[in-house]
């Protein structure tokens, strides 16, 4: 049987990630609990502290069909390159100059919402299609693929 997965990423401000995450990803910010209109009325029903609300968030696919991404609050900064990192899928069946045209338009897109270019992957042929290494507003490193 398989099993679900999450993603787990730290960071130091989980909802300013979820925020930029969700207009990456088309994705949602995942809801409070049942009975609760927000999560700031959750967290101080739990007795969380409001100082302690931006400790974590998660987005969650609106279709419910890919993983959930769950952001952590660490004292910690970022210090070296990720081991893993996200492919977002942003140019699906295209190829060559239209593929690449499709990576920096999506790639256009976030950068204003915090993202950074670092580096451009030419297509080289017959194993990579090309593609564009970008990084999030807390320095983790993405693809855009």
């Amino acid at each position: 049987m398989a099993r679900d997965v999450q993603i787990t990423i730290d960071c130091a401000d989980p909802a300013k990630l979820a925020a930029f995450w969700t207009e990456v990803l088309g994705y949602r910010i995942q809801g409070p609990p049942e009975g609760f209109g927000s999560w700031e009325q959750a967290l101080t029903a739990m007795g969380v502290p409001p100082e302690r609300h931006n400790d974590a968030s998660a987005v969650v696919d609106p279709e419910g069909s890919g993983p959930r991404l769950f952001f952590q609050r660490v004292p910690e900064p970022k210090r070296v390159k990720n081991r893993v990192h996200l492919d977002v899928r942003a140019a699906p069946g295209l190829t060559g100059e239209a593929r690449m045209a499709a990576l920096e338009a999506t790639a256009d897109l976030l950068v204003p919402l915090g993202a950074t270019r670092v580096e451009r992957h030419e297509p080289a042929p017959p194993l990579d299609a090309g593609h564009l290494l970008m990084t999030d507003p807390e320095g983790n490193e993405f693809c855009l693929d």
